[in-house]
């Protein structure tokens, strides 16, 4: 089951510089590369009467890698004629590692004209570029733990499980692909360990750089891509194999490795998996807003960092203690892994032709294979950004399941029942039929999960079929999205079942309304436009940036967590509230919170907050946004009335300018909720913090006595606008339980008063 990992609710600030996404994409860059050759010097060698070269050497995608040179020994590089074009050193354990080279054939040399040695041609290619077909097949893969050589020679780390003896197969095969452990022999990952649970051959296998695999980790760079590439191919060529197609699991990292590979378009990959995954790594995750998460965004990344040293993982580190040679030998570059957390210091602003590599939402249109997709709005690890880029999605056999609840929800029992089928119908080739396999499955997954059993996912849904034709189009005549609504609430409170669903033909969903409140006097959300002149004021108090709603120890996971969602001190909040809702409202989307703003200092930090008031004196959490002033520059290209989407380059970044408000609008990220009529829309604005399961945040220090100041005139009208769906019948009249909607915490409702500008 997927790891609970170790939450602080609130821990010492970590002091950590902003901009992780552009860290992270500086690493991609330096192995995506630019079209032209480095810059030649005017020497060069004869490389008809070069010796053979003592040391192993790899042409790769956009590199040149080679070991067992003699500890910090000159090099040169080489194009095929011999001239140079870099002169070099190996490290000190002998190795070599050359980034950012065009497209082309390379040598490497040393000793000089009088003892010149030279390296094999090393052929450079393209990420594009793939072997041909047939070599994938001369790897033969076989049961347990070992290593899969990819195209550059990098031998990376596999652990295979099958049903029975290969010759007993061939077997539906999944495989599950990351930076954690996958390959690990002695514990399997979710996505294997449900996989093979329900009979399939499962094959974990360890991204470069991270475990025992060669290579050297970087951020999704794209040899990250080419190597799950090859490691479907190959185990698709295998015996044992079932169709010689293959498909992927996991939630998480192996479920974005799924989006990075798929890109490519495998041959063999039959239908992708992808469970609570990134679409924009820095909007989405790590600068929400343009504000740094240093609460998981920064915990990740270090703990990629560690996993990526020589022996960082416990599983690893045993191997190499105990004398396995090849994962001693995929060591040797270790040396060049780039220092994220470095990195991060280098860097500020966004950059679309670096980041945009790092963001599926950018390139998930070029993926052709069946999809499945789930994801939670609230998750505290990846964030609920992921919906936006379902309108990306270009193939139509896609499915996306969608929920309130955290990180670990795309695997509750509604939708890991949708999984199972669509494992079957894809990847196994058979008509799905649930029977008790699957049931007992879910409960266990329930109790290891979320501390509480599942209720029993749909029974069977293809009672009768005996066609796998018939079955897919049943499958496939599903609406595109599906949203489990107030789940938490459908059973016993804790349980991960939902008081309805609905299915929609996409997102965003047609006929979506965008409805309109204005900022009024008195903290009220009105339905018509203010008049006059009018503003409130709020002291900026950043000092809750590292507060979040659980308590030291606690776990979100929990059947019942317990919350702590605290409102912010009197006099550091602004909040505004509608009238008692005349008829229930759904929405689902994302939302925006346009506020005309000024402040004592030229830039501020932002966090929005949708909640619910409810008429029995409660009030639940819906969902959060977040914007650094100096960053509200839009992307018009992306920008709807519900949905801004600021633009964080260099050239748009501004200071507030002084003695006058100027727009801002802040995106509430994406969410589903059922405001029932007697209840109020409340919109909290304040410095970031306290609303949030794991993210905290890198917030601007305050000014001095900083103060905010939210304009609502009829000159400059601040307003929110939600995404009201029109026509949802089948909701429940009666209020969820207080708390029991999964990643929402509620609590008794207490009023804030807003400071009326002089």
């Amino acid at each position: 089951m997927p790891r609970r990992p170790p939450h602080h609710a609130r821990r010492p600030r970590v002091s950590a510089p902003p901009a992780l996404l552009l860290a992270l994409a500086a690493i991609v860059a330096s192995a995506c590369g630019s079209d032209s050759s480095p810059p030649f010097v005017q020497n060069g060698y004869d490389l008809s009467k070069a010796l053979p070269a003592p040391y192993e050497s790899h042409g790769s995608v956009r590199q040149v890698w080679l070991v067992n040179a003699a500890p910090s020994q000159s090099l040169e590089l080489t194009d095929a004629s011999g001239r140079v074009l870099q002169q070099t050193a190996a490290d000190d354990q002998g190795s070599l590692l050359l980034r950012d080279l065009a497209p082309g054939t390379y040598r490497v040399v040393s000793g000089g004209s009088a003892a010149l040695v030279a390296s094999d041609p090393l052929v450079v290619t393209d990420w594009e570029d793939h072997p041909d077909a047939a070599s994938y097949a001369e790897q033969q893969i076989g049961p347990g733990y070992g290593y899969l050589r990819t195209r550059d020679g990098t031998l990376l780390s596999i652990n295979v499980y099958l049903p029975g003896p290969p010759e007993n197969g061939p077997y539906p095969t999944v495989i599950e692909y990351s930076g954690y452990d996958p390959s690990n022999p002695e514990a399997k990952q979710p996505g294997t360990l449900i996989a093979t649970t329900l009979g399939y051959a499962a094959v974990g296998v360890n991204i470069r750089g991270t475990g025992c695999s060669g290579g050297v980790f970087e951020f999704f760079e794209p040899l990250q891509s080419t190597d799950g590439y090859d490691v479907v191919e190959t185990i698709a060529a295998q015996p044992w194999v079932k169709g010689h197609k293959v498909g992927m699991v996991g939630i998480s990292y192996p479920g974005i490795s799924q989006l990075f590979v798929a890109q490519l378009n495998p041959p063999s990959l039959a239908a992708i998996t992808p469970l609570s995954v990134i679409s924009d790594t820095g909007r989405g995750t790590l600068r929400p807003g343009g504000i740094f998460n240093d609460g998981f965004a920064l915990e990740w990344a270090r703990g990629r960092q560690n996993d990526a040293k020589p022996g960082g993982q416990k599983w690893s580190r045993k191997r190499l203690e105990n004398g396995d040679q090849t994962c001693i030998d995929n060591m040797r570059l270790r040396g060049f892994t780039n220092d994220i957390l470095e990195t991060v210091e280098k860097n500020e602003y966004y950059v679309p032709e670096v980041a945009d590599p790092l963001a599926p939402a950018t390139f998930v249109d070029r993926i052709r294979m069946p999809v499945f997709f789930a994801g939670a709005w609230q998750d505290e690890q990846v964030g609920g950004w992921a919906a936006n880029m379902i309108e990306r999605f270009g193939v139509s056999n896609a499915h996306f399941s969608l929920t309130n609840g955290g990180h670990a929800e795309s695997l509750n029992s509604l939708l890991m029942g949708r999984w199972i089928e669509f494992l079957r119908l894809y990847v196994d080739d058979t008509v799905p039929h649930a029977g008790g396999l699957e049931r007992l499955l879910v409960n266990t997954v329930g109790d290891s999960v979320f501390g509480t059993p599942s209720p029993p996912f749909e029974g069977d849904r293809y009672a009768g079929v005996t066609s796998l034709e018939e079955a897919r189009a049943r499958f496939e005549a599903d609406p595109r999205v599906r949203i489990l609504f107030e789940n938490g609430a459908g059973g016993p409170p804790g349980q991960t079942f939902p008081s309805f669903e609905k299915g929609f033909s996409a997102w965003p969903i047609p006929g979506t309304r965008a409805t309109t409140w204005w900022l009024d006097r008195g903290g009220r959300l009105s339905d018509a436009e203010p008049v006059g002149a009018g503003a409130d004021s709020f002291r900026y108090d950043p000092s809750r940036s590292q507060v979040t709603t659980l308590p030291e120890g606690g776990d979100g996971w929990d059947a019942n967590p317990d919350w702590v969602w605290e409102a912010p001190p009197q006099g550091t909040a602004l909040s505004y509230e509608s009238d008692p809702l005349a008829e229930t409202l759904v929405m689902a989307g994302t939302g925006s919170v346009d506020l005309w703003l000024s402040s004592t200092a030229q830039d501020t930090d932002l966090q929005v907050t949708l909640s619910e008031v409810r008429p029995d004196g409660n009030e639940t959490y819906v969902q959060s946004g977040w914007l650094r002033a100096s960053v509200r520059a839009i992307d018009e290209s992306q920008s709807t009335e519900l949905r801004p989407v600021f633009d964080g380059r260099e050239e748009t970044v501004a200071p507030l300018p002084s003695g006058e408000p100027a727009l801002a609008r802040v995106q509430i990220f994406p969410f589903a909720h059922v405001f029932r009529a007697g209840s109020r829309v409340r919109i909290v604005v304040a410095a970031p913090g306290g609303d949030r399961i794991r993210w905290t945040f890198d917030a601007l220090p305050a000014q001095g006595e900083q103060v905010n100041t939210v304009e609502r005139s009829a000159a400059r009208p601040s307003r929110v606008v939600l995404p009201v769906i029109p026509g949802v019948d089948g909701v429940p009249a009666g209020l969820p339980a207080c708390p029991s909607l999964k990643g929402q915490p509620c609590r008794a409702y207490a009023p804030i008063a807003n400071g009326e500008a002089a």
